[in-house]
């Protein structure tokens, strides 16, 4: 018979119920203010293009990619990718998401210390967070508490990258606000704009970062004997 631990739902459901209303609203967001043209008339990428090079960054490629808020930066390759709907729009949503990638070179450039544990952790975040709830299930059924201990412990890593990249995405969104009012790429009320923009794709790291630390207790607990069924 179908069980569903009320623990799980007081420690896990909060934050992915959380994270459902964020990308809500950040599509919601997003959607509004794409159909706002900036004064200035310039796209995505013209924008993330010209706050590079005032910025000294002429050596950061921007690229168009597939995808609906696909937009993202490599460190890697340094190289800014943006999806469609930045990319070619000039429009206030356009302006804020271009100019939070461009942010992401900066902290690259400056040796931003948030960025660079992100980025040196992926690999192991990657490889951790698809093995550890099968270690996890593996280790109760069998009784193997020392696996589902293991799997816990790769999931850990998940915590802490998602804890990490709240930071990351702030100071980033930080940064894009103050280029774009002092470079007067966007107005005072266009920047009102850019700021309900990024506030909204802020929501979805912090509910990210909640869900994670959640589900992370409720395993912890089911191996320490916190979660009991009668």
């Amino acid at each position: 018979m179908f069980y569903l631990d009320p623990l799980y739902l007081i420690l896990a459901l909060p934050g992915l119920l959380l994270g459902l209303w964020a990308q809500m609203r950040v599509k919601g967001t997003f959607n509004k203010y794409a159909r706002v043209r900036t004064a200035r008339n310039l796209t995505g990428a013209e924008i993330a293009r010209h706050l590079l090079d005032n910025q000294g960054l002429q050596d950061v490629r921007v690229e168009e990619t597939q995808g609906f808020l696909s937009d993202h930066y490599d460190p890697r390759t340094r190289v800014l990718r943006l999806s469609p709907d930045v990319y070619r729009t000039p429009s206030v949503a356009a302006a804020g998401v271009a100019a939070h990638e461009m942010g992401h070179a900066l902290q690259h450039s400056a040796g931003y210390a948030p960025l660079q544990i992100r980025s040196a952790i992926v690999p192991v975040v990657q490889f951790g967070s698809s093995l550890a709830p099968i270690l996890i299930l593996i280790g109760l059924l069998l009784r193997f508490t020392p696996l589902a201990w293991v799997g816990v412990i790769l999931f850990a890593g998940a915590v802490v990258f998602s804890l990490v990249t709240l930071p990351v995405e702030f100071d980033a969104s930080r940064r894009a606000k103050a280029l774009l009012t002092q470079s007067g790429i966007v107005t005072h009320e266009e920047a009102g704009g850019v700021s309900a923009v990024l506030n909204a794709a802020g929501w979805t790291y912090v509910a990210a970062a909640i869900a994670a630390i959640g589900q992370l207790l409720y395993y912890v607990l089911l191996l320490t004997g916190g979660s009991r069924r009668d």
